[in-house]
């Protein structure tokens, strides 16, 4: 066996432990969520047959702000989501410690999302299983390029176990996080996502977060439905993302309060709605899992609630991420997809437009259109709601409702959220320390649109100290020279030095003229 294989072996069973560890500790991350949300809604439940139960509430909150709080202002890197930190380490732009994160980030989010906060666990999940990759690479010294793959498969294995979907896992940290197809990142980044699936399932006994069902397909002469649910789905998508970032402006101004405590505001708001509309608070599961049953017989008044459900759980979803708390937006995002689905769905029917057999299937398409125009990684969107719903039944409506909500936001000038994110933490200003003068591996793809394409290297200005080590084409590795041409669907392993990673990797965007963020 060739020493490449073996070398490939090795990470391979490495990807497998990181898989299996991120299982468990993302297994337990869910499992202490839903016994926190039992006893919170326990706590309420008790509020209404006694108020004294009030002073139980108020006290417990404010604790849950402080610990969560003390945590973030500890590391800043916990709070948020944490997909912002992971696509700035694989870009080699930020270095972090990852068994601070790690505990941190497991602990303060358990606390906050499970209060009922309008908080997902799937981004914290993902950080948490990137921090796992991480460890596992320090343990096996790995050099900086598999270290970055196991990062990258830790991710994926987290999301997995988020979701109970690896498939989609793997996809969304290769679309959205990574930017990088090669065999290498989405074999290992597959394995070790079935493995952290496998522990979730067979081991805590959780299942897919949304285990949605539909029966009938669509027909094709109700396909413009699909057309118009797409562009209110791209038009309320793109005002979500205008909120998210302008929010953050305003709590920038709080004064009254240190900024890490700006998690005592969305908790205190928290009271009366976890108080007088319980179905509606958490992550959003709860209420998307309950709306096949309000949509049978449904009328006027109803759509109406569910419009006042998504008004609030549009406006109360950025307050509560917005104030830096450990939390992540994928589950909240699609939950108010759902009920732009079922709002629609309804009102058709209504009208006489459209059985109300379809209904359900417009709630289905309309979580992948929402979540395509919010984080613009359409592929994941289709592949998390068809392993999620269990059925490629009706993957051409996914697809259409998907890409033109995409399309959209795109016109509407919108750009990925996670990139956003990203690039704002950017400029704050990251650690890039810890390899400082050493060398290191760039994988980067070229697209069919590149200004890269037919040209040979010797044309090219590469920015400095960069040398193309490997073209890899076709499954095949090419040792290039000044003559070599380059061609679409090429992967380029630059070798750069470790402290211009970040900055190599953002001159590469320019001189591609191509966006390698999606």
């Amino acid at each position: 066996m060739k020493k490449e294989d073996k070398n490939n072996l090795k990470i391979l069973g490495q990807a497998l432990i990181v898989g299996i560890i991120a299982g468990a500790v993302v297994g337990l991350f869910r499992f202490g969520i839903e016994s926190t949300s039992a006893f919170w809604l326990k706590l309420f439940t008790n509020a209404h047959r006694n108020p004294i139960w009030f002073i139980a509430i108020v006290i417990g909150l404010f604790l849950v702000g402080l610990i969560a709080g003390y945590f973030v202002k500890q590391h800043p890197h916990v709070g948020g989501s944490g997909i912002p930190e992971v696509k700035l380490q694989l870009e080699g732009k930020l270095q972090l410690p990852w068994w601070p994160i790690l505990w941190r980030k497991l602990i303060g989010g358990v606390m906050v999302i499970g209060t009922g906060l309008f908080l997902g666990p799937e981004g914290p999940s993902l950080q948490l299983g990137s921090t796992i990759g991480q460890g596992v690479a320090q343990g096996f010294k790995q050099d900086k390029t598999n270290a970055r793959v196991l990062l990258a498969t830790g991710a994926a294995s987290g999301l997995s176990a988020a979701f109970g979907a690896p498939l989609s896992g793997s996809l969304f940290v290769l679309e959205e996080v990574f930017h990088n197809f090669s065999p290498k990142v989405w074999m290992n980044a597959l394995v070790g996502a079935i493995a952290s699936d496998y522990v979730v399932s067979n081991i805590f006994g959780q299942k897919p977060v949304l285990a949605l069902r539909y029966n009938f397909r669509l027909p094709v002469n109700l396909y413009w439905h699909l057309l118009i649910l797409g562009i209110v789905l791209g038009l309320l998508g793109h005002l979500y993302k205008l909120g998210l970032f302008n929010l953050k402006k305003v709590y920038a101004k709080i004064n009254f309060l240190p900024s890490w405590l700006n998690g005592l505001i969305p908790l205190v708001i928290l009271i009366p709605i976890m108080y007088y509309v319980p179905i509606i608070t958490g992550p959003g599961n709860r209420l998307i899992l309950s709306l096949p049953k309000m949509i049978i017989g449904s009328g006027w008044a109803l759509i109406g609630m569910l419009a006042g459900y998504y008004i609030l759980r549009i406006a109360f979803s950025i307050v509560s991420y917005d104030s830096g708390l450990p939390s992540g937006i994928f589950l909240p995002i699609l939950t108010m997809g759902a009920v732009i689905g079922a709002v629609y769905g309804m009102t058709m029917v209504q009208l006489g437009l459209l059985p109300g057999k379809f209904v359900i299937n417009l709630i289905i398409f309309s979580m992948a259109g929402y979540f395509a125009a919010i984080i613009r990684a359409p592929f994941t969107a289709i592949i998390l709601i068809t392993e999620m719903v269990g059925s490629l039944l009706q993957l051409m409506p996914l697809a259409v409702v998907a890409f033109v909500a995409l399309l959209v936001d795109q016109l509407l000038g919108g750009r990925p959220i996670y990139g956003q994110l990203a690039a704002a933490l950017d400029k704050k200003g990251t650690d890039n320390g810890e390899y400082a003068g050493t060398q290191d591996e760039l994988t980067l793809p070229v697209y069919e649109s590149s200004h890269l394409v037919d040209k040979k290297i010797s044309e090219i200005k590469w920015p400095k100290n960069t040398l193309v080590k490997t073209i890899n084409r076709d499954g095949h590795d090419i040792i290039p020279d000044g003559n070599t041409i380059i061609a679409g669907g090429d992967m380029l392993v630059l070798e750069v030095d470790s402290n211009q990673r970040g900055h190599v990797y953002d001159q590469m965007k320019k001189l591609q003229g191509v966006e390698l963020d999606g």
